[in-house]
């Protein structure tokens, strides 16, 4: 039996889908999204600052890796520094690591931008800087061979999807960008974005690096409607359980019946926005810390790493070693620096001896 994908469709590209089953989920993101423009206003954000550079820099890693791509944290973030006018780290970076930056930091300044052909095709020339393999950088594809997603031993592979031919491509992404650009006043945020999304993937019009701009354009949708940069954490919140993103995407593409994808979609940005309110009240929380309480160099080297890896918190707790491997000091002094640390209420301490480990106090305090 002949699998018909959506854009076979008579009706394509008129997706449809059960307004009433997606309206919670569009009322709780215009409430997540009020906290999220209120809490805003308590960090700096009159020109790029340290927690924007630090949001764009692990979405940027995390969109790449979900893609099988692993790119040096300090790399990207000086790339993004860079970007951004200021002064960077000086790491250096790979081709796909200024690459990546460059876009984060495209989307992040241009979203009031209308969607154009010029502007996607930079970021594809952007993210696949140093790919030797594609015939078309910055350009659709035009090879006549099918386009496939596929899957399986060579010889009996699983297609999972196949994309409008080559020859189609100029209609069809002439299509799509009418479409978002005459969209962002009458659809609602959550199908906007995941209607974007499944049609930008669905067309699939560059050789690689589909997948990272269509979670672009997610963001675009989504900054705006909020009419600031949206600064979800998307990508990290997709790849914790990276095959329902996939399985999701194959439920949807061969009809045009749409609503289970705008329901996965829609729950997977609401907790990217809850994940990105927590990182706004973590970054509050660091700065009262060093407003209130004077840290030598190795305490403050150990907090901002307890910070980075929260909300998910600092991996088999922070012990005395590590905190001995980290800033490179004696027992003694670690177990002061801890001990102070402790008593100023930073963090907590549980267990004894061998066993101690400490976390930052972070509760629901102010």
């Amino acid at each position: 039996m002949t699998t018909i994908w959506n854009w076979q469709r008579d009706s394509w590209p008129n997706f449809i889908y059960d307004q009433d089953a997606i309206l919670p989920l569009e009322q709780e993101y215009a409430g997540l999204s009020g906290e999220f423009r209120g809490a805003l206003k308590h960090i700096s954000h009159k020109a790029p600052n340290q927690f924007t550079i630090e949001l764009l820099t692990h979405e940027a890693i995390e969109t790449s890796r979900i893609e099988g791509e692993i790119l040096e944290r300090n790399s990207v973030q000086s790339s993004i520094q860079r970007h951004m006018g200021l002064k960077p780290n000086m790491a250096k970076s790979k081709p796909s690591e200024e690459g990546i930056a460059a876009m984060m930091t495209n989307v992040f300044q241009e979203f009031k931008k209308p969607l154009s052909h010029t502007m996607l095709c930079l970021w594809h020339e952007q993210i696949t800087s140093g790919y030797e393999h594609l015939e078309q950088v910055g350009a659709y594809r035009t090879s006549v061979e099918p386009m496939q997603i596929i899957s399986g031993p060579y010889g009996n592979p699983k297609v999972h999807f196949e994309a409008p031919p080559s020859v189609q491509m100029d209609d069809e992404m002439e299509g799509f960008i009418a479409w978002f650009n005459s969209t962002e006043a009458t659809l609602s945020p959550l199908v906007r974005a995941s209607l974007a999304h499944l049609y930008f993937v669905s067309i699939h019009p560059f050789e690689d690096g589909n997948g990272r701009v269509s979670r672009a354009l997610v963001e675009k949708a989504l900054s705006q409607y909020q009419k600031t940069p949206a600064l979800t954490n998307l990508s990290h919140i997709i790849r914790l359980k990276q095959s329902d993103y996939y399985q999701a995407l194959e439920r949807n593409n061969q009809q045009m019946e749409v609503t289970d994808w705008i329901l996965y979609l829609g729950q997977t940005i609401l907790s990217a926005q809850k994940y990105t309110l927590r990182k706004i009240e973590l970054t509050l929380k660091k700065t009262q810390i060093y407003d209130e309480h004077k840290l030598n160099e190795r305490q403050v080297k150990v907090i901002e790493k307890l910070f980075a890896a929260e909300p998910e918190g600092f991996e088999g707790g922070l012990s005395a070693e590590k905190y001995i491997s980290i800033t490179d000091t004696t027992s003694s002094t670690a177990t002061r620096d801890l001990q102070r640390l402790t008593d100023m209420g930073i963090l907590s301490r549980t267990g004894e001896r061998r066993h101690t480990r400490y976390a930052l106090r972070l509760g629901g305090e102010s």
